[in-house]
């Protein structure tokens, strides 16, 4: 497929979400017309406000009930690219369904809506996880596009409710980026679109979405918040592994994706690299002067020494979408920034 260049319209669902919102906005700077979803006129007037210097080139569309039939019919029509980011993404699910049905479901229904009514679109790209790419394995591990997380599938299985939210939560990423790639299997004769997945680990970074009070701050940035205020001080939490990313980086890699040609019919890990806690308050702690009065220290460079068990192999990221990262240095600084000037005190 050619590249989706501006000025095309893309179709963005959940738009008011944390990456979402980054993406409607990285993608009118770069000249697209942008038509997001929400799920209430209420939810779509602080998009409307964050970007109304661009007047008509950004719509508020409602789709009240992403997995009901026919959702995403009148949406997908007259778009070029269809970004679908809307997916739940929390640890405090009760059951397994309260994840999976809005994960599939809302994943399988806009793919149908496109291939009934999306005449128009040429390219799908949808916000997967690199929980959908990890799975036990020996330690050290380097994962790449081909893993997929089956195993988080069969313990939900087994276990049910009782597996917890985590694992929940991993299973229902890897079924509905599964669903994604099976719907597109069995419709290849008939569809006028390809795929690409977007799998990224923790996304951090400051939101630009509507954060009406601490308690609804989205759930990574709330754990950034967690590590600086002092709730996260034992030395083997602050030294527990990761992966991550900022979000700024996440849109990018949402506009390369329609870009890029090559990009077509792949599965991209977009990963920054690995941390661990303590380096994100090594990172606070060197920004001068202090940004808050009272960040904790933790234990200095704990993290610098660690080998770490689990990577990602980025090689098709750079290969096909050469993204610029942003560093965590950066990321932690943005971060505190935005934390400042909502009012949150550590």
């Amino acid at each position: 497929m050619s590249p989706v260049l501006p000025p095309a319209k893309v179709l963005v669902t959940g738009a008011n979400g944390f990456v979402a919102a980054w993406v409607v906005r990285k993608l009118l700077e770069a000249g697209y017309a942008v038509r997001g979803t929400v799920r209430s006129a209420s939810k779509g007037t602080h998009l409307k406000n964050t970007f109304a210097k661009y007047g008509d080139k950004f719509e508020v569309f409602v789709v009240d009930d992403i997995t009901k039939d026919g959702a995403f019919d009148e949406a997908v029509q007259g778009v070029d690219i269809v970004e679908h980011t809307a997916s739940p993404f929390h640890f405090a699910a009760k059951e397994p369904d309260d994840l999976i049905i809005p994960a599939v479901r809302g994943t399988v229904s806009v793919l149908e809506s496109i291939k009934k009514y999306g005449t128009s679109v040429k390219r799908v790209v949808i916000t997967a996880s690199i929980v959908a790419v990890f799975h036990p394995a020996e330690y050290p591990a380097v994962y790449n596009e081909t893993d997929w997380n089956d195993f988080s599938v069969s313990e939900v299985k087994a276990k049910g409710a009782a597996v917890g939210g985590y694992p929940m939560y991993q299973a229902s990423k890897t079924l509905a980026e599964h669903a994604a790639w099976d719907f597109v299997e069995a419709n290849k004769a008939s569809l006028g679109w390809d795929l690409v997945t977007i799998n990224p680990p923790w996304i951090f970074g400051p939101p630009i979405h509507e954060v009406p009070s601490l308690e609804q701050l989205n759930t990574s940035q709330s754990q950034i918040l967690t590590t600086l205020s002092g709730k996260r001080t034992d030395k083997k939490e602050l030294t527990e592994q990761g992966n991550w990313v900022d979000v700024r980086t996440v849109a990018d890699a949402h506009v390369a994706a329609v870009q890029k040609a090559e990009a077509g019919g792949e599965r991209i890990i977009v990963s920054t690299g690995t941390f661990v806690w303590q380096d994100i308050l090594d990172a606070a702690n060197a920004i001068s002067p202090p940004p808050f009065a009272s960040i904790q220290k933790g234990f200095p460079g704990a993290g610098k020494d660690i080998v770490h068990d689990v990577a990602y192999d980025t090689a098709k990221e750079k290969r096909i979408l050469g993204l610029e990262h942003v560093s965590l240095e950066q990321m932690v600084a943005d971060s505190i920034a935005d934390f400042k000037a909502r009012g949150y005190t550590l």
